[in-house]
């Protein structure tokens, strides 16, 4: 498998990690020192944060067992032992879930080949904002 199908085939795994609340697998995609910068508090993420499987397991539970998550627009660059990867992310849950919701997101995955395989070493997912005054999350939007 090329490079570029070996990081597609990671963002997909990711995807359906999340669909099915597989915390293990989702943590197993990041360097031990992976930068992060996520929707929740606080402004960067402790390290170890993202590779804590029982935070996530407890995510998950709250939204009813596992997120719904789908990517699209997906561009990856390779260049030797590094990529980039920038896409649009749509996760919610189900309308019967504990914590109902959905939202379109901004994503960048930046990427490392490390013991033969890619890890991610730095993630920023965003939301825009509304620029009126009220700095609202625009959660609306979609493509």
């Amino acid at each position: 498998m090329d490079d570029e199908s070996a990081i597609r085939q990671l963002v997909a795994d990711r995807v359906s990690a999340m669909r099915t609340g597989d915390a293990e697998a989702i943590c197993g995609s990041y360097a031990p020192d992976a930068v992060v910068f996520n929707l929740a508090p606080p402004l960067v993420q402790p390290p170890e944060d993202s590779r804590d499987v029982a935070q996530l397991r407890a995510w998950f539970e709250d939204k009813g067992g596992s997120v719904w998550s789908e990517v699209r627009d997906l561009k990856v660059t390779v260049d030797g032992d590094l990529a980039l990867c920038t896409s649009l992310e749509r996760m919610g849950t189900e309308p019967g879930s504990p914590q109902p919701f959905s939202l379109w997101l901004r994503s960048t995955l930046g990427l490392r080949r490390l013991d033969g395989g890619w890890r991610i070493v730095h993630e920023h997912r965003s939301t825009p904002f509304h620029m009126d005054g009220s700095l609202r999350a625009a959660t609306d939007l979609e493509p």
